[in-house]
């Protein structure tokens, strides 16, 4: 199983999971398609900061990350 860490940057999780940037855009995250933004903004970025930025719930995104098949690590 994939395990995410979630301290660690956007850009970390899809350097090493390049198809979770399907999975993230699908959850709304559309800027993660973009390779400037990811690697800009994306080695600061948290997937916890980046739902507090969107106001989306943590909780909803790490349910659906875990159906993708993805161990979660908070």
């Amino acid at each position: 199983m994939k395990e995410l860490d979630l301290n660690q940057s956007v850009y970390a999780l899809t350097k090493k999971y390049p198809e979770l940037i399907d999975t993230l855009k699908e959850l709304g995250f559309a800027g993660i398609v973009n390779p400037l933004v990811r690697r800009t903004l994306g080695r600061k970025m948290t997937i916890p900061k980046g739902c507090d930025n969107q106001k989306k719930d943590l909780n909803e995104v790490i349910k659906t990350l875990e159906s993708a098949g993805y161990s979660v690590k908070q």
